[in-house]
């Protein structure tokens, strides 16, 4: 037994083989408006509309001239969708370069692409983010002992992709911070 999508229900599909191949005018215009639709709720990667297009059932060729054509219109852009992602991800989420790169991976950038939109990060600047991050959270624990703070500052800022000597510099200077607000 089979369930297809048709309007905002799932309805049992009699034939439970493929769905009825369209034209490709069809397939373009579904293209289209599948794009269209999924832009305008996020910018997307190349390879993330590609995945989309092909769960929708669009042929492969019809999808990559779409592509490429939202491309040429600067529709889909992976550089500045890049650029867009790490700045976001730094000021929402206040992640590490090594985790935002996972993320961009994930969504198919190619490694040149991530290498130029994390290039503007320095160590210092991340140090810097770790740092406020770790006095921001250790406000929040004031009533807790000191290890129990320096662990789950840790694990916190571990989480967020920062490596070990980061880590350890922020929290040393989250629990200074802290030492100086309690005199």
């Amino acid at each position: 037994m089979a369930f297809e999508r048709r309007g905002r229900a799932w309805v049992e599909n009699e034939d439970s083989g493929s769905t009825p191949s369209l034209s490709p005018e069809k397939q373009e215009a579904r293209a289209r408006n599948v794009l269209l639709y999924q832009l305008g709720r996020s910018a997307k990667s190349k390879d993330q509309c590609r995945k989309i297009l092909a769960k929708r059932g669009i042929d492969s060729d019809i999808a990559e001239r779409i592509l490429d054509r939202f491309e040429e219109a600067q529709i889909i852009d992976d550089v500045m969708f890049a650029r867009v992602f790490t700045n976001s991800r730094i000021k929402a989420k206040g992640l590490a370069k090594s985790a935002i790169a996972r993320e961009l991976r994930e969504k198919g950038i190619s490694q040149p692409l991530i290498d130029d939109a994390l290039v503007e990060l320095d160590s210092a600047s991340e140090e810097a983010r770790a740092t406020e991050l770790a006095i921001n959270r250790v406000r929040r624990m004031s009533g807790l002992e000191k290890e129990v703070i320096q662990r789950r500052l840790s694990g916190f800022l571990a989480r967020k992709g920062y490596s070990g000597s980061i880590v350890q510099t922020a929290t040393r200077a989250a629990l200074a911070e802290a030492v100086k607000s309690e005199v």
